[in-house]
């Protein structure tokens, strides 16, 4: 019987459901400098649904609901990227605008890669998070 690359026979996954599939990126900390504050501003920009009350660490879970995580503080924060993350949006401009009215900054403005229009900007922590759709603005 042929097994996956996770070593379980056709079928498994069914009687095995888990969230989470195998390779996919599922989890991510973002640094913080005030947990709450970036809560907010993601929740408020993004409709990321935000659990827990601490004073260092909150969790996200994000629209989709298939990639969750936490804000963290005694991490650098990442004002210079090394490694970008890029949330998918529908409406960039819309979303830019939510960006600079939640105390974020837009770092690069929107460009087109293809039949994409990206862009990036820095969250109330500093950090430097890209945005992306398809299709015209």
């Amino acid at each position: 019987m042929t097994k996956n690359p996770q070593g379980e026979s056709p079928g498994a996954k069914s009687a095995a459901m888990h969230l989470f599939e195998h390779g996919r990126l599922s989890y991510v900390q973002i640094p913080a400098i005030d947990v709450r504050d970036s809560a907010k501003f993601y929740e408020k920009v993004f409709g990321w649904k935000v659990r827990g009350d601490g004073m260092n660490h909150l969790s996200f879970t994000d629209a989709t609901g298939d990639m969750i995580g936490a804000w963290v503080t005694g991490r650098a924060v990442s004002r210079e990227p090394g490694v970008l993350p890029y949330i998918y949006v529908h409406g960039i401009d819309a979303i830019l605008e939510r960006v600079t009215a939640s105390d974020g900054e837009i770092v690069t403005s929107p460009y087109p890669e293809g039949d994409l229009w990206v862009a990036t900007f820095r969250d109330p922590a500093g950090n430097v998070i890209g945005v992306w759709q398809q299709g015209p603005r």
